[in-house]
């Protein structure tokens, strides 16, 4: 379809102020839809209440309102300004409810402003538990039992009804799993699903069946108006179900689905983006049971996400951009991938030949005597992401960017149970299994080091699964090797070997398995209770990079440029790994 040129001035909601739930992934998304629909001849207006953000420079709109993003507030921003169409679908939740408050209420129709991207049958569709799960019903698509309430006591009379816990409390048009939970009996439902009808913008929760242990697993969907879609990314949480998706380690592409199981997803994301009329990006969310292949759709989000920022660094595809060029009449297959330039088309589905992975960033370092446990209700305040060529690369990497102030994964003591005077006391005490089992078994930010600790203290898969809520096995094989890796490390360093000792193919392996230079030096000397800063000279980090160096071991370069190197890339960008290779540095 051609470009929609009764279009001159358009409207652009940004996300607001930086908070947990809503970080600056929204940002980069409202900057790409700025920069394009101005690249493309739109007069673009920006309406953002945070001044704390690249997305408020002047060379990003021609107009910027610094405001507090309000109904009320955006209507007489219209007032004034007179634009042909509002974009909503880049500023998260925020915008999106300002958008349909303006829609519901007639002061679109009112202004004669047009809602673009998504319209408001769809957003209501997706975002209103009830409607979404009669949509989902309707083409045959598996739901969980659940009773969508608008008060407590049909809260209450739908737990009777559905006559087991646990229930899980999803809010309808909240960010971040604002106001939901895991419900265990009567009294928390109750005081959970209160807090889900206040946060709610419509005043309505959804009380589901629980399937606690399910793995979840997310598709990153576009679609245009000529009704081409595609599957951008793939992506799976490490944790089980009951914790949020902006709460646990997400991997992409995803690795544990059968290619039919992968296909069934895919299939049914894409009927359900297209039963719901959406146009530009969405996420999709599945519930998965690994014993028989069953799966449960959870829910679709009709705008761009958090998710949708991680698939777009993690393909290069890009996804914002591609969003606002859909919604002023572009489609999939008219639009050169900028990455490949015109060597693809937007239409083609991105390829990944390397693995990546993102670890949420909690503030527990900062706030000690806060509740640690996560669950369906997010308490991450950032995240980091890192690409390597295997799981094990890429995790390691991911720990080494959190900066929580151990750059790899050391034996657990009492000092990481404690904070204050204590811990250099308490560094040389082994964490007692008691409590080890007890992070293992709670989802804390604890859990991803209490994994790797188990496998050093021997525990077996199937412990290890039952103790989590059911982590899928192929996970922890990759945790139970990177434990390994490093037990022969440490191994190696007791029978004497020092870092000019190493040989290239033990240099060549633990690097391409992630290991950092320190992680190497610290397990050689055998994770010293007074910690990695106090090695010595000539067993440090700065000798394993010096005999790493005497090797000719160096990372090498590889592209994401969207397509696995299928066709010339135009503006790819890198990341390193220490995989054997011919490319050059």
């Amino acid at each position: 379809m051609p470009r929609r040129d009764d279009l001159e001035r358009i409207v652009i909601l940004g996300s607001g102020p930086i908070r947990i739930g809503q970080a600056a992934e929204f940002d980069f998304s409202g900057s790409q839809a700025c920069r394009a629909l101005r690249d493309d001849g739109y007069e673009v207006i920006l309406i953002n209440s945070n001044p704390a953000t690249i997305q408020n420079d002047p060379e990003m709109a021609d107009r910027i309102y610094i405001e507090p993003l309000l109904p009320e507030v955006v209507k007489r921003i219209l007032e004034i300004e007179k634009p042909d169409a509002i974009l909503a679908g880049m500023g998260g939740q925020t915008a999106l409810n300002i958008a349909m408050a303006l829609a519901h209420d007639g002061s679109l129709d009112e202004l004669g402003v047009e809602l673009i991207g998504c319209n408001l049958a769809s957003i209501d569709e997706a975002e209103d538990r009830d409607l979404f799960k009669k949509v989902c019903e309707e083409i045959d698509l598996p739901v969980c039992k659940a009773i969508a309430c608008d008060s407590i006591d049909e809260v209450i009379q739908a737990a009777n009804t559905l006559g087991v816990f646990p229930l899980l409390i999803r809010p309808a048009f909240t960010l971040g799993g604002l106001g939901g939970g895991t419900a265990f009996n009567m009294g928390e439902l109750v005081e959970i699903a209160s807090q889900g009808i206040l946060h709610s913008a419509i005043g309505q929760v959804l009380i589901e069946v629980s399937i606690l242990g399910w793995q979840e697993h997310e598709y990153e969907v576009m679609r245009d108006d000529a009704d081409n879609a595609i599957i951008v990314c793939t992506m799976e949480n490490l944790d089980p179900m009951g914790v949020h998706t902006g709460e646990s380690v997400v991997v992409a592409p995803q690795q544990t689905l059968s290619d039919r199981d992968h296909q069934k997803l895919r299939n049914a994301a894409l009927k359900l983006i297209r039963r719901l009329n959406i146009k530009g990006g969405c996420n999709v969310q599945f519930a998965v049971d690994q014993s028989n292949g069953e799966y449960r759709v959870i829910e679709v989000n009709p705008r761009v996400s958090r998710s949708s920022a991680l698939a777009s660094k993690a393909t290069g595809y890009p996804i914002a951009r591609m969003a606002a060029l859909i919604a002023v009449g572009y489609t999939l297959d008219e639009l050169p991938n900028p990455i490949t330039g015109e060597g693809t088309t937007a239409a083609f589905e991105p390829t990944l030949d390397y693995c990546v992975v993102k670890i949420p960033r909690w503030p527990f370092d900062k706030f000690r005597t806060a509740d640690r446990t996560i669950g369906t209700s997010m308490k991450s305040t950032g995240e980091v992401m890192a690409i390597g060529r295997c799981f094990e690369e890429a995790f390691l990497k991911a720990w080494a960017s959190l900066e929580y102030g151990q750059p790899h994964p050391r034996p657990l003591t009492l000092a990481d149970a404690s904070g204050g005077e204590t811990m250099d006391e308490r560094a040389s005490q082994p964490l007692p299994e008691a409590m080890l089992v007890d992070w293992l078994r709670i989802p804390t930010d604890r859990r991803m080091g209490a994994l790797f600790e188990a496998f050093r203290r021997g525990y077996s898969i199937e412990d290890v699964r039952d103790l989590t809520g059911g982590v899928t096995r192929w996970f922890l094989h990759r945790f139970e090797k990177m434990a390994a890796v490093e037990t022969e490390i440490r191994a190696a360093g007791e029978l004497g070997m020092t870092p000019p000792d190493i040989q290239s193919e033990e240099m060549r392996y633990w690097k391409g398995c992630g290991f950092t230079d320190l992680h190497i030096a610290d397990a050689l000397s055998g994770f010293p209770a007074a910690g990695f800063k106090q090695l010595s000279v000539g067993r440090d980090e700065f000798a394993v990079t010096a005999r790493r160096h005497e090797l000719s071991i160096h990372p090498r370069f590889r592209m994401v440029d969207s397509c696995a190197a299928e066709f010339a890339a135009v503006t790819p960008y890198y990341y390193t790994t220490y995989e054997c290779g011919s490319e050059s540095i």
